[in-house]
């Protein structure tokens, strides 16, 4: 959607943009009036990105035609530091023979920290100045909510130090003005200009009027002999004073002249004034709206409010104009107070009379009022502004409040799991991130950093670029002689180097970890500065004085011949812990470079055709998987989906989120296939074979439509498709995406407000119970506090996905299921009778195309048609359209979701699906028929025969203990059931080669396919053992067929003379533990009371904690024999108390 929107050549004079569009809009404006004006400018663009901006620089190269054609040089920098040096560069211009240009506008961009970490440079530059024809426009990207922050941070404060001015824009349509107007203020004055941007607002949408502008307003001055502006030799004394009495004096006249302060709302008795400034102003303006207050309202109240669009220095003339004849001022502003301070200061002169009491971080009293930390609200304004005019009476107003409140207590007292960020499916982290055991290691800045809230003995973050160096203070006092360091190889270009040069400096012993994705993934992909590859890296390190490096990679024949650093090792990731534990012996500094490809950057470049799809892909036997989890240990990916089975939760892999990395299969299980063949094309989704009527009647115009979704699965097009068509349809519309590191698989919110006119429309965030229709495209982020507590029972109607995405619980703890009952009762508390409608998206998306991408545009499609987005169909599709990507598909799969809401049971028999039933649990007889018809195929009639006997035993002596529903017989005859059919050789051979199997095999190829064995023998031994000392697995080709053929053929043998495996000591084991089960029968048998049943249950269900195979299956054996032991011994104590009660 973005690049359609910003690559569109000729801007019109309307449009719906974004906030980093409009920043990308800002630089192509200048440049167009400056032109107009008649002058022979040039722009210039650096920075370093970081939320909230980290798409810039990605906005900026797909505008990188319009850019070079309006001379605009884009050149963005190694850090914030380097970037904010060069644009001072761009100052001097003029001051050098050999100018072609008239002067050069500039434009600075970065992150809160990254300015923090360009101090000196900003205090150079700013005192320096600009050129009269250039000016610069600072950028900087404030998390106040530590969305996607290592801390929450503000930037007011640093500019002031610098003598800085500030500007601080509300919405989108101020970002294009106050840009305009800050590049102009940084020509007038010499100074350079500061452009605050804040999550909530740079990452929505809105319309924007992309051709008024504002008409700039020179103001005359008097500048001191010499000017204002930059020049080559310049003493510092005379640049402080300039700067102190002379360019703060130009920028308050600019600022006064072009009423970037004003007054928006007045009172013919005025008596109570707020002010307030950026996002602060928007949650003001709702809070008032929320409240039902409008000027007509406001100025029968005596309010007069006061919009501050330059926070300092405070413009004088025009605050005190706005004081006058007030009693009160509250101040509204987001962390701490920059105005409030300022008025107090300029009103302490006035006559008693003319001051106003001035409140905002604290009331008359000094008690605390409006908070310094976190975010403002609108709900939390709208609290102050009731006790300060007195409205508590009203009884409309306090209907608000409490249903606000209610929809706030409501969620908090709905606990559920939440959808935390976590690595992306075949991420190079999910290995890399691993220590040896006994080791520690520290995260860093990047995605990597998600490995410290992983049980992965990792820790402590610290600044972008200090990586490490807080060992150097640590090291002298510690036992610990060594630890590993995370360091992101964007990290590393932009400053981490500087630590690595540090500890050698220090002489500390600590492995530095590059973890080389070739991207910066983080902020979407893009490339590494000066794209610097692994063998330029190692010549780096090695002549800073770095002892040991070594290169570990998915890949290592691709560096054989690339001219490595003398020394360094080259090794496959197999061999990771190993060489990890041969580093951490190693004194000194040493590196690490691990080298595999973003996966979320290589599933990009596929879908751009540019790089090959793969023609492998992994597959689980789902009837040989035993559910130990170890293929979670080995890769930590959540393609691995948890499926509930009979025989407890196994693994599915999601063909459509899977990257192909493959680590999966390193877990000891023989239950992996991996399958090579010519991938068939997906053929296009059709549309519905239906003609489809109008969609239900829509609600009233103005809607708060709340769209809850996973990160990477276009819940952020979602709300752009929706805010496009509001615009296409003449509406009025803004949309707010939080992403950060969200997009890594976790939740995502969007918001979408719509109204029939831009002035009713503030705060781009839902309030409290404020949503009219929620997009459920995923259960889990629906019911979390954000999404939950914007619903209300009377307002809110609901399209609910069925299908629920397992979380990054699924890959911590193998038994994790969703609990999808929970959601369904979280959600049912929070709508009202009716108001929710769902609908298996995902399993729709997954007939249509074979892929789950789809899901959101199918509910999106069943929401348009039940009456919840009130847009037209053509507006819809214009949209659809306009996202540039996959339309066709997209229109089938909106119009099937549509069919959906329409007539549920004829769509769904068009899409295939079963109409969905209530999973009913099976009686303990139809158990036992089932499981015997199983142990029948898996040997023979006589083994089910013995098992039927056993749990008819079990069933008798449980109804003579009347212990609750045979509880204890339905545990038994899955237990001993699982005992009985252990998934020994003759098992594992008859799965692998069930036609049905190999038949699933074949879905998605053209024509014959290969498929591979991953299989494990022997005992691990000398050179039979993997990295974690087990038996090795080996790859088997198609020629394994015929003899795991012929194994399934004689199972029968299985336990007779002619079993080949009989002494083998796993199976010697299965045997041992079906006759430890039968003895523990006799023993619950002889059990003669019901004191003690909820033991007798746990140590029936035993087996169900002895997974896997060959060690793995060992060490639950180990584990469920201790706890066998305690079990027996407290049940033989109820026996004989028992025995002796009688």
């Amino acid at each position: 959607m973005e690049a359609s929107a910003v690559n569109g050549g000729v801007w019109p004079e309307r449009a719906f943009l974004t906030g980093t569009q409009v920043l990308v809009r800002l630089p192509l404006e200048q440049a167009r009036r400056d032109r107009a004006a008649g002058l022979g400018t040039g722009g210039f663009i650096s920075g370093y990105r970081g939320s909230p901006l980290g798409g810039y620089d990605k906005a900026l190269w797909r505008a990188s035609a319009e850019l070079e054609a309006a001379g605009i040089v884009f050149r963005p920098a190694i850090n914030e530091e380097m970037a904010t040096t060069a644009i001072i560069g761009s100052q001097q211009v003029g001051l050098f023979p050999g100018s072609r240009r008239d002067g050069v506008f500039a434009i600075w961009y970065g992150k809160g920290p990254g300015l923090d970490r360009a101090g000196d440079a900003f205090k150079h530059a700013n005192s320096l100045g600009s050129s009269p024809l250039g000016g610069v426009l600072a950028v900087v990207g404030d998390d106040h909510g530590a969305m996607s922050s290592s801390m929450a941070h503000q930037s007011e404060q640093l500019m002031m130090a610098w003598m800085m001015p500030v500007l601080v824009p509300a919405g989108l349509q101020d970002y294009l003005d106050f840009g305009l107007l800050g590049l102009a203020m940084s020509r007038f004055s010499g100074c350079w200009s500061g452009l605050i941007t804040v999550s909530e607002v740079v990452e929505s949408g809105a319309v924007v009027e992309t051709a008024a502008g504002p008409e700039i307003v020179r103001p005359v001055f008097d500048a001191p002999p010499g000017g204002l502006h930059i020049r080559l030799r310049d003493p510092q004394l005379a640049q402080e004073s300039r700067l102190w009495e002379h360019k703060l004096g130009a920028v308050r006249a600019f600022a006064r002249a072009n009423r970037i302060d004003r007054v928006v709302w007045d009172s013919p008795a005025p008596r109570f004034g707020i002010a307030a400034a950026g996002k602060a102003w928007l949650d003001l303006r709702q809070a008032l709206d929320d409240l039902g207050i409008d000027a007509a309202r406001a100025a029968e109240l005596g309010l007069r409010l006061y919009k501050v669009g330059m926070s300092w220095p405070l413009e004088q003339d025009g605050a005190l104009a706005f004081a006058r004849g007030l009693r009160t001022v509250l101040v509204v502003e987001e962390k701490r107070g920059i105005i409030e301070p300022a008025l107090k200061e300029l009103f302490y002169h006035l006559p008693a009379d003319q001051r106003p009491q001035v409140l905002g971080k604290t009331d008359a009293a000094g008690r605390p009022l409006l908070p310094s930390t976190g975010e403002l609200s609108p709900e939390l304004i709208a609290r102050v502004l009731v006790e300060r005019l007195g409205l508590g009476a009203d009884p409309a107003i306090r209907a608000r409040l409490d249903r606000a409140e209610a929809a706030r207590r409501a969620a908090e007292s709905a606990p559920l799991a939440p959808r935390p960020p976590f690595f992306c499916s075949g991420c190079p982290h999910n290995c890399s991130t691993r220590v040896p055991e006994g080791s520690r290691a520290l995260a860093g800045t990047g995605c990597h950093v998600m490995a410290a809230w992983m049980p992965r003995q990792t820790a402590s973050v610290l600044h972008m670029g200090a990586e490490g160096a807080n060992w150097v203070g640590v090291q002298p006092f510690s036992d610990i002689g060594h630890v590993f360091q995370n360091l992101g190889d964007g990290t590393y270009v932009h400053s981490g180097s500087t630590a690595i040069r540090q500890a050698v400096a220090a002489g500390i012993t600590i492995t530095y970890k590059i973890l080389y994705n070739d991207a910066v993934a983080m902020t979407g992909g893009q490339p590494l500065d000066g794209q610097p590859d692994i063998a330029r890296i190692t010549h780096q390190v090695h002549h800073e004085g770095v002892g040991r490096i070594a290169v570990v990679s998915d890949d290592p024949g691709r560096h054989r011949r690339s001219g490595l650093a003398d020394g360094v090792t080259l090794h496959p990731r197999a061999e990771l812990d190993r060489v990890q534990r041969e580093l951490r012996r190693s004194p000194g500094v040493s590196v690490l470079i691990y080298d595999q490809g973003c996966a979320a950057e290589k599933r990009r470049r596929r879908r751009r055709h540019e790089l090959a799809a793969p023609t492998r892909r992994v597959v689980i036997n789902e009837e040989v998987c035993d559910g130990c989890g170890d293929c979670l240990t080995a890769s930590n990916c959540v393609s691995l989906l948890p499926v509930a089975s009979p025989d407890g939760v196994k693994r599915r892999v999601d063909q459509s989120a899977c990257n192909q990395d493959f680590s999966c299969a390193d877990g000891f299980c023989p239950s992996f296939v991996t399958v090579e063949g010519h991938r068939a094309a997906r053929p296009p989704i059709m549309p519905p074979p239906v003609e489809l009527p109008p969609p239900a009647a829509a609600q009233e115009r103005g809607r708060s439509i709340l769209v809850a979704g996973i990160g990477g699965t276009g819940v952020v097009t979602i709300t752009q498709i929706i805010g496009h068509a509001a615009f296409a349809d003449g509406l009025a519309a803004t949309t707010l995406d939080f992403n950060g590191l969200a997009q890594k698989g976790g939740g995502v919110l969007g918001y979408v407000r719509l109204a029939a006119t831009a002035e009713m429309l503030h705060a781009p965030r839902i309030g409290l119970g404020g949503a009219d229709s929620l997009l459920a495209c995923d259960m889990v982020v629906a019911t979390g506090w954000a999404a939950l507590s914007r619903l209300d029972s009377e307002r809110t109607r609901a399209v609910i996905n069925l299908d629920v995405a397992p979380t990054a619980a699924s890959v911590l703890d193998p038994d994790a299921l969703p609990d999808e009952a929970g959601l369904h009762r979280a959600l049912a508390a929070r709508l009202g009778p009716g108001a929710a409608r769902f609908v298996s998206a995902g399993e729709a998306a997954r007939r249509l195309s074979g892929d789950a991408i789809f899901t959101n545009i199918v509910l999106l499609g069943h929401a348009w048609q039940s009456g919840l987005i009130p847009l037209s169909e053509a507006a819809m599709v214009h949209a659809i359209r306009l996202n540039g990507v996959d339309v066709d598909d997209n229109l089938a799969a909106f119009a099937w979701g549509r069919w959906l809401a329409h007539d549920a049971p004829a769509a769904t028999a068009g899409l295939g699906l079963d109409a969905p039933a209530a999973a009913a649990e099976p009686e303990l007889a139809e158990l036992v028929e089932a499981n015997a018809a199983r142990l029948t195929d898996y040997h023979d009639a006589a083994l089910a025969e013995r098992y039927r006997a056993l749990v008819a035993r079990v069933e008798r002596q449980d109804r003579a203990l009347a212990g609750g529903g045979l509880r204890l017989s339905r545990i038994v005859a899955v237990a001993y059931a699982r005992l009985l059919a252990v998934k020994d050789e003759f098992e594992v051979a008859r799965q692998l080669t069930d036609p049905g199997f190999l038949a699933r095999l074949a879905e998605g190829f053209e024509g014959p396919v290969r498929p591979t064995f991953m299989l494990g023998f022997g005992d691990g031994g000398a050179g039979n053992a993997d990295r974690g000392g087990r038996p090795r697995k080996r790859a088997f080709g198609p020629w394994l067929l015929a003899p795991l053929r012929l194994l399934a053929r004689i199972r029968r043998w299985r336990g007779s003379l002619l079993d080949p495996f009989r002494f083998n000591a796993d199976r010697q084991l299965a045997r041992g533990l079906i006759a430890e089960y039968e003895a523990d029968i006799d023993l619950i048998c002889a059990a003669s009371g019901p004191g003690g049943y909820d033991a007798l249950v746990e140590l029936a269900a035993l087996p169900r904690r002895i997974r896997g195979y060959g060690p793995i299956r060992r060490r639950s054996v180990d584990a469920a024999r201790t706890r066998r032991m305690e079990l027996r011994q407290q049940l033989r104590g109820e026996n004989e108390r028992s025995l002796a009660a009688e």
